[in-house]
């Protein structure tokens, strides 16, 4: 079992669920030296730079350091400096490690005696070498429970902001064009389609949300039974037929080599010309070059953007010169709750 990765589910003290993405003698090992470590009082948390500010103040409000404040058996402290990919040296003293957005990748867990944990805030965990951590005997979680809501409710504002072409009526008035408004008749979502590629823990979720407007709910995704399917109402469908049905289109899975560009040029060709693509997922699951040309020759009609190839885009980035596009810096879904959330996962 030692190299065999796993997920399971796990509930925190604080009664958010935390998925595990490890193997089962690291978790066995991780619980063995917690407790060890609450006798002895020594279990050490380090926090990743990149969760503050250069003037070193917290860049979120409230990530749940409280929590950890709680626990007289565990101290925590932030990286000294960040590094796009952490090094053996910056984990070497700690039990476990709360990341955010830097690379652990072989090289890190190279001589990782003492490591036990990383905590990876947020859902997405491409940036981490799960099975390299897994080899090192370290546990990889992530938090679910924390971003299901925030980005689920980003997806459908999205949506609406597409239906309704509000970026199209914002600049009317502030180039004082106002009298134009009748070229941007938006469109009813009442009997659309909207189809999810990936039906996880954030795209029930945006089903369940968008019920309201009684769309129709399609989705792909070779990992969903036909009884989840039926929990969840949606009709799950082939790629190419989810693509030339819906109105909408929205990423919602994870990136792995086999989503990696699985949204190309010939897919894009698949949607309707009056259709939306949005992806708040990660970026190098669609081809943003074919993007960027469906979007400048409008095979489709527009798209919402929180993730992209490079992060941020550069400021000469075609995607940002075109006016059918909305852009987020893969922030869209940062709240108060989202932090929060993820802290208490």
């Amino acid at each position: 079992m030692k190299n065999a990765t796993v997920a399971c589910e796990t509930t925190t003290p604080s009664g958010r669920v935390s998925t595990v993405l490890s193997c089962r003698p690291t978790l066995r090992r991780t619980h063995l030296a917690y407790r060890r470590a609450r006798m002895a009082g020594k279990f050490r948390v380090g926090i990743t730079r990149d969760f503050l500010t250069p003037d070193g103040e917290l860049a979120f409000r409230d990530i749940g350091l409280d929590l950890l404040d709680a626990a007289p058996e565990v101290t925590y402290e932030f990286f000294p400096e960040h590094r796009p990919e952490v090094t053996p040296e910056q984990i070497a003293d700690y039990d476990a490690v709360i990341a955010l957005g830097p690379r652990f990748d072989r090289k890190t867990f190279t001589g990782a005696d003492r490591l036990l944990l990383i905590a990876r805030f947020g859902v997405g965990y491409d940036r981490i070498d799960v099975p390299a951590a897994t080899e090192a005997d370290v546990a990889v979680t992530i938090t679910p429970d924390g971003v299901r809501r925030p980005v689920a409710s980003s997806v459908v504002a999205f949506v609406l902001a597409l239906a309704h072409r509000m970026l199209d009526k914002d600049r009317l008035v502030r180039t004082g064009r106002s009298e134009e408004k009748m070229r941007y008749v938006g469109m009813g979502l009442t009997g659309r389609t909207l189809g999810l590629v990936g039906l996880g823990n954030i795209g029930r979720e945006v089903f369940r949300l968008i019920r309201p407007f009684e769309m129709v709910h399609l989705a792909y995704d070779p990992y969903v039974t036909p009884e989840q399917a039926a929990e969840a109402g949606v009709e799950m469908v082939s790629l190419p037929d989810l693509l030339t049905r819906s109105d909408f289109v929205s990423i919602n899975c994870p990136l792995n080599e086999q989503t990696r560009g699985i949204i190309g040029e010939r897919e894009l060709r698949l949607m309707k010309p009056t259709a939306y693509l949005v992806n708040t997922a990660r970026g190098p699951i669609v081809d943003q070059a074919a993007l960027t040309r469906a979007l400048r020759e409008r095979w489709i009609a527009g798209a919402a953007l929180d993730v992209f190839d490079v992060e941020p885009p550069p400021p000469d980035d075609p995607l940002v010169t075109l006016d059918n596009v909305i852009l987020a810096p893969h922030a869209i879904c940062h709240t108060d709750e989202c932090f929060r959330g993820n802290g208490a996962g």
